[in-house]
């Protein structure tokens, strides 16, 4: 018989709160939102900037759920505590201490996304294994995925993000990880932080979470690799590992070579040679499942496990995802990078996109503003300019009024259209794109560049 996730007596036991449902009633799955339940579900009423989960707590229950965790409101399935979100924490934390699986914790400015998804396709080769889903890295995503956390399971991997100063650190407190990776350091949320070595600072927040003993694994292909080796001394970490392509560090990438669709690399360690293919382009792919392997090897899973699962590794959407959509003589190639986006990671998929050949057409950039970059911001949009020229695209379309300074670096000729929102956008794209077109779409989320890629999907995939 499959143990349960939690009863309510477990979640009474470590939220502090009371109810009248029978206590030994099982939970196998936790969520905040009321349309998406698992069974056996309970539902927290967390309080957002938009939307209060008490508004949702009848339609939850009504959809199924369990049992619902609230602060107000007396009734039948509730437990009440003093606070519907510090009760998720609270959660989360039992679920931690229980748990005897080896723990990841993954922060960066860029690419943490997919270097947690890289982690978690190794550990899954290995053993039951439990990741943070989506972007689910944030105050409530981080003790979320934690309350999801199985009893038995072996690895598990968490994401953790931030737009400000001290929001890394109580997330790495709560997840106390035995292993903590930086991915790199990128001017994201700069109007925050002030200079990218703040942003470095902040991120090494982490190493404050780690276990004793523990371990750091850290992209050394960065200015402010001095900030954080300096963070995780102060910190107390004596177990400091380095990847990338500069000599010296502990995991070098070297003998790169990327095709239209796959990406190859040795990694050096250790004496050893490893050889490492990747379904899917990009240097910065390379790196990612770089880290993957470092911690692969630091929990004890066999290298020659960890490139195997590697090797089927693929970009998610928004994240570098690439759909063959239409007739196979002559398809569209769409390229998904719509979820994110700041200059490091710009240039990394416009220096991917310079490689990638059209399947019968042209090539055609779709660029969103770059969010929160404060006062650099008309700079480092500007900077894209050698990127953009670099790609070999035959048409450029960018989307928000940061994206000016781009349009007058780039010039009137070598912009095909600027609009302010991407709903103005996509009527333009979608009268253009034909059949045989290689196209890229890259923007900050808030941009809405989501939204083109879909409606590029719907008018190409159905016909």
């Amino acid at each position: 018989m499959t143990k349960s996730l939690f009863t309510v007596e477990a979640i009474l036991a470590a939220t502090g709160g009371r109810s009248d449902i029978d206590p030994a009633t099982p939970i196998n799955s936790i969520s905040i939102d009321s349309r998406e339940l698992g069974p056996d579900a309970l539902f927290v009423a967390i309080k957002g900037d938009r939307f209060d989960g008490h508004d949702f707590v009848d339609t939850a229950l009504g959809n199924g759920a369990a049992a619902a965790l609230v602060a107000r409101g007396d009734g039948e399935r509730r437990v009440v505590v003093a606070d519907a979100l510090e009760g998720l924490a609270a959660i989360g934390r039992a679920a931690r201490a229980r748990s005897r699986a080896i723990i990841v914790g993954v922060t960066g400015s860029v690419g943490k996304t997919t270097t947690k998804e890289a982690i978690r396709v190794v550990f899954e080769a290995a053993g039951q294994t439990h990741a943070s889903i989506k972007s689910f890295n944030n105050h409530w995503g981080v003790p979320l995925m934690l309350a999801r956390f199985p009893e038995d399971a072996q690895f598990g991997v968490f994401e953790m993000g931030m737009s400000a100063p001290d929001e890394i650190r109580p997330l790495a407190k709560i997840v106390r990880p035995h292993i903590a990776v930086i991915t790199t350091i990128a001017p994201a949320h700069l109007e925050s932080f002030g200079s990218l070595e703040g942003i470095a600072r902040a991120k090494a927040e982490i190493f404050e979470g780690l276990e004793p003993g523990g371990a750091v694994v850290i992209n050394a292909d960065h200015p402010q690799l001095g900030v954080l080796l300096d963070a995780a001394e102060a910190a107390g970490v004596a177990r400091v590992f380095t990847y990338g392509e500069a000599a010296g560090v502990d995991w070098r990438i070297v003998e790169i070579e990327t095709a239209a669709d796959r990406s190859f690399a040795t990694i050096e360690h250790d004496g050893e040679r490893l050889a490492l293919v990747l379904n899917v382009p990009g240097r910065h792919m390379i790196a990612n499942a770089t880290a993957a392997l470092a911690v692969s090897h630091l929990a004890g899973v066999e290298p020659a496990v960890a490139l195997r699962a590697l090797a089927g590794f693929g970009a998610q959407a928004g994240r570098g995802q690439r759909s063959v959509l239409g007739p196979s003589e002559k398809p569209l190639l769409l390229i998904d990078e719509s979820y994110n986006a700041n200059t490091a990671s710009m240039n990394a998929a416009l220096d991917t996109f310079a490689a990638q050949a059209a399947p019968g057409g042209r090539k055609i950039v779709i660029l969103g503003d770059m969010l929160e970059l404060g006062a650099q911001s008309a700079n480092l949009h500007a900077s894209l300019k050698a990127a953009v020229d670099g790609s070999g695209a035959d048409r450029v379309y960018l989307v928000g009024k940061e994206m000016t300074a781009l349009s007058d670096a780039l010039g009137a000729d070598s912009v095909t259209a600027h609009t302010h929102t991407a709903q103005e956008m996509a009527e333009i794209v979608l009268n253009d794109l034909a059949y045989g077109d290689a196209v890229m779409v890259k923007g900050s989320n808030g941009v809405g560049l989501t939204s083109i890629v879909a409606k590029i999907r719907q008018r190409f995939e159905s016909n």
